[in-house]
C-alpha cells in the first residue's frame, strides 16, 4: 500500500464516520419530532438518507485495504462495492435534481407538486440501478490504487479508453449537466424571488398570497441542497479530470481533497437538515411554550379567583345569616 492510499483510507475513516453520525442524528430528529408527515421534511430526509447510504458505501472501501494480497478473494467483493458506490452517488444526484425541480416549480410557477413525490422516490431508486448495471455488464468495475473500487481508468500506467468513456458518460457528464441546470435554476429563482420581495405589496393583492409566502418560507431551506452540490462537487471534477486525462501519477493533495469533499457533501446534507429543523421549528416550540405558560397562568388565576369568591360568599353568608327560630311544641 502506498502513502497516497494510506492518506485516502485515513481520511475516509474519519470523514465517513462523522457523516454517518450526523446523518443518523438528522434522520432520528425527523422521526422523533414526527416531522416526516410534512412534505418539506420528507424531501430533505430523502437527501439525508441517500447521503447516509453513500457514506456507508464509501466506508466499505476500507475492506479493500488488503486487496492486492489476495485479488481472487476480494475481486467479487470489490465489484459489489463499486456497484453500490455508483448506485448511491446517482441516488443522491437524482434527489438533488428533484429538490431543485420542486423548488423551481413552486417558487416560479406556483405549482404544488406534492403528488409527484412518488415519482421522485421511484426514479431516484430505479434509475441508479440501471446506470450502475452498465459497468457490471461491460466488466468495467475493478480496483484502483487511487480510486478504490470503482471504474479504474488505468492499467499498468496505460489509459483504458473504454473505462474513461464510461466514467465520463455515466458520472462526470451527467454531473456536469446537473451542476449547470441546478445552478441556472437556482440563479433564476433567486432573481425572481428578489423581484417579488421588492414588489410584495403588489403581489399581496393576489388571492392566497400569504399562504404562498408561508409555504415558500418553509421550502426555501431546501435550496441549500443544490448549493451544497455545487460547492462540494467541483473538487471531485478536478480530481477526475486530472486523473483520467492528464496523468496516472497520484497527487496527494487532489486525492485528499476529492475524498474529503465528496464525503463533506454528505456531512453538510445532515447538518443542513438539523439546522432546517431548528430554524423552522424553534418559533413553533416557543409559541407552544408561551401558550402553555399562558394557559397555566390563566388556570392559576381562575383557581385563585374562585377561592377568593368562595371565601367572600362564605363570609357574607355568615355575616347576614338569619337567627335560628326555635319551635316549642305544645304538650
Amino acid at each position: 500500500m502506498n502513502s497516497t492510499s494510506e492518506y485516502a483510507i485515513n481520511v475516509a475513516i474519519v470523514t465517513n464516520s462523522v457523516s454517518i453520525l450526523v446523518c443518523l442524528l438528522a434522520a432520528i430528529l425527523v422521526f422523533v419530532l414526527k416531522l416526516h408527515k410534512k412534505l418539506v421534511y420528507r424531501l430533505a430526509l430523502y437527501q439525508v438518507i441517500s447521503a447516509l447510504v453513500f457514506s456507508v458505501a464509501q466506508m466499505l472501501q476500507i475492506i479493500m485495504v488488503n486487496y492486492q494480497s489476495n485479488p481472487e478473494v476480494y475481486g467479487s467483493i470489490c465489484i459489489a462495492i463499486a456497484f453500490f458506490v455508483m448506485y448511491c452517488q446517482w441516488m443522491k444526484l437524482l434527489f438533488t435534481v428533484w429538490v431543485t425541480f420542486h423548488l423551481f416549480c413552486f417558487a416560479l410557477l406556483h405549482k404544488n407538486l406534492k403528488k409527484l413525490e412518488v415519482l421522485y422516490v421511484v426514479t431516484s431508486l430505479l434509475v441508479p440501478a440501471v446506470v450502475a448495471s452498465v459497468p457490471l455488464v461491460t466488466h468495467s468495475y475493478g480496483y484502483s490504487l487511487i480510486g478504490g473500487c470503482y471504474i479504474p481508468v488505468y492499467d499498468n500506467n496505460s489509459s483504458l479508453l473504454v473505462a474513461v468513456i464510461e466514467t465520463v458518460v455515466l458520472w462526470d457528464g451527467p454531473s456536469i449537466v446537473v451542476l449547470f441546470v441546478t445552478s441556472t435554476a437556482m440563479f433564476v429563482m433567486v432573481i425572481k424571488m428578489a423581484h417579488r420581495v421588492c414588489w410584495r405589496l403588489k403581489y399581496e393583492s393576489i388571492t392566497d398570497g400569504d399562504q404562498y409566502w408561508n409555504a415558500l418560507k418553509q421550502l426555501l431551506p431546501l435550496a441549500a441542497f443544490p448549493i451544497l452540490f455545487f460547492v462540494f462537487i467541483i473538487p471531485v471534477f478536478v480530481y477526475d479530470i486530472y486523473y483520467s486525462f492528464i496523468t496516472s501519477t497520484p497527487n496527494n493533495g487532489l486525492v485528499i481533497s476529492a475524498y474529503t469533499f465528496v464525503v463533506l457533501w454528505s456531512v453538510a446534507s445532515g447538518l443542513t437538515l438539523i439546522v432546517h429543523i431548528f430554524v423552522l421549528q424553534l418559533p413553533v416550540w416557543c409559541r407552544h411554550r408561551h401558550n402553555v405558560v399562558k394557559q397555566i397562568s390563566s388556570y392559576e388565576y381562575l383557581s385563585i379567583d374562585r377561592t377568593v369568591t368562595a371565601s367572600r360568599v362564605s363570609s357574607d353568608a355568615t355575616r347576614f345569616s338569619l337567627p335560628t327560630v326555635s319551635v316549642v311544641s305544645n304538650s
